[in-house]
């Protein structure tokens, strides 16, 4: 089993802040996205693909004010989470062909990412299905540097038909987590440290030159 990098999540209280941050910081205006009607969400999307993380996506997601409330917690703890200083680098999202049997390698490993639930969301080119991992709380654990693992329907992945605005991954460095996590998630081209730096951080040129964003 082995994940990898599937999209990288920043979190903002609305969507147009979201644009208007990303366009700041990141020097490009994010592509269109849709809306999950399970959490209550909505989301703005582009292509960061890179050698080193070939088919990731760059997520720019907030709670959809024209949703009627999910009646559950939503994914990436997106109900509690501090938004008062403006958008921010929340999570990562890591692609999973098990799903199934690496939740169970990381419960194992003490780690509890909730069961794999299904999702979709209709799209210009037909429907994206997928499955995630949620915790029936909604919580984010190691501060959100263990990832949510996704896993793809049969559809095309959706970075096939996603606008690429000349932003590229580098390099996504993690904190806090096991030795027993890190070996049972398996996560190509992701880093390791064990400091005192933010849970994650990830390394993007961007029109802007080089830019890294921290989650906390």
């Amino acid at each position: 089993m082995s994940a990898a990098l599937d999209h990288l999540v920043v979190a903002a209280a609305t969507l147009a802040e979201g644009v208007q941050w990303c366009e700041a910081v990141l020097g490009v205006t994010p592509g269109p996205g849709g809306q999950h009607p399970l959490m209550g969400t909505h989301n703005r999307l582009f292509d960061i693909s890179s050698e080193a993380f070939p088919q990731a996506f760059f997520e720019i997601l907030a709670i959809d004010p024209a949703a009627p409330p999910p009646g559950r917690a939503r994914w990436f703890g997106l109900d509690t989470v501090d938004l008062r200083g403006g958008p921010r680098l929340l999570h990562w999202v890591a692609r999973s062909s098990a799903i199934e049997a690496q939740g169970r390698a990381l419960r194992a490993a003490g780690l509890d990412i909730g069961p794999a639930i299904a999702a979709s969301r209709d799209t210009p080119q037909g429907r994206l299905a997928w499955r995630l991992s949620v915790r029936d709380d909604g919580r984010l654990l190691a501060g959100g540097a263990l990832p949510t693992l996704i896993e793809w329907g049969r559809t095309p992945h959706p970075t096939a038909s996603m606008r690429a605005p000349g932003v590229t991954l580098q390099a996504l460095t993690l904190r806090g987590l096991t030795p027993a996590a890190i070996q049972a998630l398996d996560a190509s081209g992701v880093a390791h440290a064990d400091d005192a730096g933010p849970a994650l951080s990830a390394t993007l040129d961007t029109p802007r030159g080089r830019v890294t964003l921290a989650s906390n």
